[in-house]
């Protein structure tokens, strides 16, 4: 990997950095071990980056993806310039297909190729195209902030919470959708403890969210992902705050596997579930959680813990990335442009409609 010639500060809201007409990644495969960044100049090796987990969060998916646009329109006028636009095609379909469940992949894909359609044949459109993927960027981070405030003034303190997965400042554009929430409550003095479950197989609660925490100095205390519902049962406990990959047009929530146990413990446990996601993530053409693809990876993730092989030989394996909780158990669906509470689908559709 070629470093960029000004030093990146490895942090959680520079995940994704534009330096030098091309785009930086902050490996997510490696932290907290390594902080290393993945230099990334066209289309293919961008959508390449997505599937393979080096960046993942659908807001800092769909991110990625106008990023990505960007170096297929280069690449496109450099190609033949007065047919730029038919031969972006390719690469805007590579990175559609580089990971099917986060719908902010497809909003921000479908929004650089409306800037697509009017701009002119024969101009080079990088910048134009970069302007709109810095806009993209930009307003995800306002968003997540606005979120974090929304969400804190749901929250009754000093109390501990929950959280399943990474949904913070690596997950998105910067500062992190219940991740912004946790650090906005957690600033105002509303949270005292953080318990993270270790989230298998790729383990993002514990090397991601944990290092997240860290950073801002917020305590931490790392679950295995069978020890929450025990947790909950001992008190202190006053929400679950995940983020969510695709929200559907009823309220159902997709986010990674193990969120739906987790609510479940917690309408038992009578303790809150909130769901943190910019509107980006609401697909209303997804009637209820039925209708989102949920998508299904190699089996030998479970198989193995980094490069030891840990299932016994012969083993099936079912390996789903995400599951549904249905909208009856969330109490709350924070969005930059407002909060949902007992989430419907006619509270959905009034929320979309502002």
């Amino acid at each position: 990997m070629e470093a960029p010639d000004r030093k990146i500060e490895p942090t959680p809201d520079t995940a994704i950095v534009w330096r030098e007409d091309r785009l930086w990644l902050l490996d997510q495969r490696y932290l907290p071990a390594a902080a290393d960044y993945l230099e990334l100049s066209s289309a293919a090796a961008t959508a390449d980056a997505i599937r393979n987990m080096v960046v993942r969060g659908a807001p800092a998916i769909g991110v990625t993806a106008a990023y990505g646009v960007v170096l297929a329109g280069r690449d496109a006028f450099a190609s033949a310039a007065s047919e730029w636009k038919q031969r972006i095609g390719p690469g805007l379909e590579k990175l559609r297909q580089s990971r099917p469940t986060a719908v902010n992949l497809f909003w921000a894909l479908d929004r650089m190729q409306s800037l697509i359609d009017d701009l002119p044949e024969a101009e080079n459109p990088e910048a134009a195209l970069l302007a709109e993927a810095v806009v993209i960027h930009e307003e995800d981070v306002a968003a997540n902030r606005g979120m974090g405030a929304l969400g804190a003034s749901l929250i009754d303190g000093p109390t501990g919470v929950i959280t399943h997965c990474n949904a913070g400042a690596l997950a998105t554009g910067g500062y992190g959708t219940a991740l912004g929430v946790i650090r906005s409550a957690h600033a105002a003095g509303l949270i005292d403890q953080v318990f993270a479950d270790e989230t298998r197989p790729w383990l993002q609660g514990s090397r991601l969210t944990a290092w997240e925490l860290l950073q801002d100095g917020i305590p931490v205390t790392l679950l295995a992902d069978g020890a929450a519902a025990s947790r909950m049962s001992q008190g202190g406990i006053g929400w679950i705050i995940v983020g969510s990959d695709r929200i559907a047009a009823n309220g159902d929530v997709a986010n990674k596997i193990g969120t739906y146990g987790l609510a479940v413990a917690a309408k038992f446990h009578g303790v809150k579930v909130m769901v943190a996601a910019p509107t980006s993530t609401i697909d209303m053409q997804a009637a209820s959680g039925e209708d989102i693809p949920i998508e299904v990876r190699d089996g030998d993730e479970l198989l193995s813990c980094g490069d030891k092989r840990i299932g016994a030989e012969g083993a099936g394996v079912w390996n789903p990335v995400f599951d549904v909780t249905p909208a009856g158990l969330v109490d709350a669906i924070v969005t930059e442009k407002g909060v949902v509470h007992s989430p419907n689908a006619k509270k959905m559709r009034e929320l979309m409609e502002k």
